[in-house]
């Protein structure tokens, strides 16, 4: 009798099924379990981060004084690293950023030194016998033996662009001679004194063609009263303050008349200012004027750019150091003009290496006058 196939229970399947998936889930879970016995392996060097903050340990310093915090709360202060905040200043300037600090120089007019003029102060001998041409001179301790030279610069005040470039151009030895009309007259001569310079105010005199070629309002003439002269001097010595002298701008007519310069040079020695004198007029009226005034003069030697072409500049301060040597001091004169400052400037520089000196024109003016005190010195 044949066997019939035995039929399988159709909830047998599932129940092997799950069986078989139970036994892979428990090699698995037991291999898991085997792998966790074994030391993890670390990766870089990071410690684990502890779950709550670790106090540190603080130390105190003892003081009676109560301890301000280092940053109070509250504050907005930006904070940067050492330096960042200055490359940042430097390269982006505040349009209100204090300017670089300037020489100091005595802050003008000083007192004692002046009184009541018609524009302003006016320079004044003072009582303790201090004289503004010593008062407002620049500092300078030169060598008395070396071969000096001072060069005076005229014309300033006028042409703003001019007149700063030879302010922050030259060096502090170059004096600078400012025109009695600029604007804003004594803003210039501060900021000339402030970056070293000494400073002159210009006076304008009579020339031969004078009225066709007229130097301005109160000019000196030699035609006028003693008195008349007298009051155009106050109006022109009083625009500013802080100058340490004057010197002519024009003026061969009033030079060739000893007598009209001679009282003008009188007004000038009791205000205690010295006299610096291009030469224009008759050097034997200009010498009589000195003897009757007891005037401290200073004659220039030299126009420096009266042809301002670079060469011919050159020849001058050359013959500036020739007379230097051969007379111990030399004085020149010269303008604003763009090539007399670049090659001023040029040879101002060379000079200590040659052996000569520059020095302001106070310097030049004290050792001329030494020098005729004494001349066998």
């Amino acid at each position: 009798m044949s066997r019939l196939p035995q039929r399988t229970s159709p909830l047998r399947m599932p129940l092997l099924a799950g069986a078989g998936a139970a036994l892979v889930c428990a090699l698995l879970a037991g291999g898991l379990a085997l792998l966790g016995t074994q030391p993890a392996r670390t990766i870089g060097a990071r410690a684990p981060l502890p779950e709550a903050p670790v106090e540190l340990a603080r130390a105190e310093i003892p003081s009676d004084e109560p301890q301000e915090p280092a940053f109070s709360e509250g504050m907005d202060e930006d904070v940067a690293l050492p330096g960042v905040e200055d490359a940042e200043a430097a390269l982006n300037p505040s349009p209100e950023a204090a300017p670089v600090p300037a020489p100091v120089t005595p802050e003008a007019p000083l007192a004692g030194l002046f009184e009541p003029g018609p524009g302003g102060p006016l320079p004044i001998i003072a009582s303790s016998g201090q004289r503004p041409d010593q008062a407002y001179a620049k500092a300078f301790d030169g060598d008395l033996d070396a071969p000096t030279i001072a060069v005076v610069i005229g014309g300033l005040g006028l042409n703003r662009a001019l007149t700063l470039e030879a302010i922050e151009t030259l060096p502090g030895e170059v004096t600078l001679s400012f025109v009695p009309y600029a604007r804003d007259l004594q803003a210039w001569v501060d900021r000339a004194r402030a970056d070293g310079h000494e400073v002159l105010i210009e006076l304008p005199m009579e020339p031969f063609d004078y009225p066709n070629n007229d130097p301005g309002p109160h000019t000196l003439l030699s035609d006028a009263s003693e008195a008349e002269n007298t009051r155009r001097l106050d109006w022109l010595l009083s625009r500013a303050a802080g100058y340490t002298g004057v010197i002519n701008y024009l003026g061969a007519r009033l030079g060739a008349d000893a007598e009209a310069l001679g009282h003008v040079f009188s007004v000038l020695e009791t205000r205690g200012l010295t006299v610096f004198h291009d030469g224009s007029g008759r050097r034997p009226a200009l010498a009589s004027a000195q003897e009757m005034s007891g005037a401290q003069l200073a004659l220039v030697d030299r126009l420096v750019d009266a042809n301002p072409e670079a060469s011919a500049i050159d020849n001058r301060l050359l013959e500036l150091e020739a007379l230097s040597l051969q007379n111990g001091t030399a004085l020149g004169l010269g303008s604003p003009y763009p090539s007399t400052i670049e090659n001023l400037a040029a040879w101002a520089n060379s000079l200590p290496a040659r052996g000569y000196q520059l020095a302001p024109a106070s310097f030049v003016a004290r050792q001329r006058l030494a020098a005729q005190a004494d001349p066998e010195s």
